[in-house]
């Protein structure tokens, strides 16, 4: 008996990181709260284009993705389920977050902890990631997100029979 596939939803959301300050978003939304970098990962994207390609149209500023902070997989119904991948990256040149609002923000800016604690936020998670990465917290190499049959996974099966 073959089961129905359960369409996901998949997210990534980057915590980027220049010295002692992170780069947050302010959304279009009610009250307009600041976030990380954030948003859906389209067909055939994969999970790192999604973040870098995020991150570039909401904030304006370039990236490169260093890590991986958590996935986190939540089965919302019988029907569907949601998958995050939060990252870390760093900007890869000095261009200046975006002041003018397109799309869904308003604008980004990069913040201290001590600013982003004053700041009105979608929810405490962009602070959370923030204080957890500035205190040392582990990240984890993006090969966690290899795809299925790619050469690092067969090469350290290989590495270890021999």
């Amino acid at each position: 008996m073959s089961r129905s596939p359960i369409p996901t939803w998949t997210f990534a959301l980057v915590a980027v990181r220049r010295e002692d300050q992170f780069l947050l978003v302010q959304e279009d939304k009610k009250e307009k709260p600041w976030y990380l970098p954030a948003g859906r990962v389209e067909a055939g994207e994969s999970l790192v284009d999604g973040a870098v390609r995020e991150t570039m149209e909401e904030a304006g500023v370039p990236v490169a993705i260093d890590g991986v902070v958590r996935i986190e997989h939540t089965p919302a119904s019988k029907d569907n389920s949601r998958l995050r991948v939060f990252f870390t990256g760093h900007a890869i040149d000095d261009r200046p977050p975006k002041s003018v609002p397109r799309k869904d923000t308003l604008r980004a800016a990069w913040f201290t902890l001590d600013q982003i604690r004053q700041l009105k936020l979608r929810n405490t998670e962009a602070l959370e990631i923030c204080e957890y990465l500035a205190a040392g917290g582990p990240v984890y190499p993006i090969a966690l997100l290899a795809p299925k049959g790619s050469a690092p996974f067969a090469a350290t099966a290989a590495d270890q029979r021999g």
